[in-house]
């Protein structure tokens, strides 16, 4: 089973005023904050351990999600006096990812995929030379990003195009974190392309719900589609 860490360490400034007083994670969408629709979804798919960072108002997150025992999950902290770009926190928080492979997400995106469908694939990444050690779920590109990120070609993920947008949910074996710096910042991007130019990141494509939530637009939109659903499947149990 693999850890889990959802990143949320950002300030969130494409989404002031909102984050100028709350996390940006514990920004409400469809009558439940962000982040906590992740845990869910984590623990939804057997996982129990995750590791949250946090810098901008950590002590809100923290107060608000405690050791998520009210969610039936361990929470560990990974607090940032300031915040260390994507791969500094993980590294920072490499001591407490205790798996030799992580689940790693972003704790402003809501999405319904499967996070139980990973779980087979990570038993089976890094047991030799020849598996990937990074799994990445790509989506279809939004409106707001139509140049992608990555292409996709027989299940391996490569940086040419036609490109598509990187879901930010990825498996990582842990190993590659280890020899970072801790308390750094140190960007992601880099190492992406360095692992993808070794050939050892897999991917797959998700067509399903994905909302990557950058501002209080992103946010209105979400929150009614979200509650416009909620109220459809009351509707439909009466």
């Amino acid at each position: 089973m693999p850890a889990a860490m959802i990143l949320a360490a950002g300030r969130g400034e494409r989404m002031r005023p909102l984050s100028d007083d709350i996390p940006k994670p514990l920004l409400m969408a469809g009558g439940k904050p962000l982040i906590v629709r992740q845990i869910e979804a984590l623990r939804a798919a057997g996982i129990r351990d995750i590791v949250i960072n946090a810098s901008h108002l950590a002590h809100v997150l923290q107060q608000a999600l405690g050791d998520g025992a009210a969610f039936d999950v361990h929470i560990d902290w990974s607090i940032e006096p300031e915040p260390l770009e994507t791969a500094g926190g993980i590294a920072t928080a490499y001591p407490l990812l205790r798996a030799p492979v992580i689940l790693i997400v972003s704790g402003d995106i809501v999405t319904d995929f499967p996070y139980a469908t990973l779980l087979e694939r990570a038993q089976g990444m890094g047991r030799d030379a020849s598996s990937p050690r990074v799994h990445f779920v790509m989506v279809p590109n939004p409106d707001y990003h139509r140049e992608g990120d990555f292409a996709l070609a027989d299940g391996m993920i490569r940086d040419e195009a036609p490109r598509l947008t990187f879901g930010n949910i990825a498996l990582y074996d842990a190993a590659l974190f280890a020899e970072l710096p801790r308390g750094e910042k140190l960007k992601l991007l880099p190492l992406f392309r360095a692992w993808i130019g070794a050939g050892v990141v897999s991917g797959e494509l998700y067509h399903g719900r994905w909302s990557n939530v950058g501002t209080p637009a992103d946010l209105a939109v979400l929150d009614r589609e979200l509650l416009a659903q909620s109220e459809g499947r009351v509707g439909a149990a009466v």
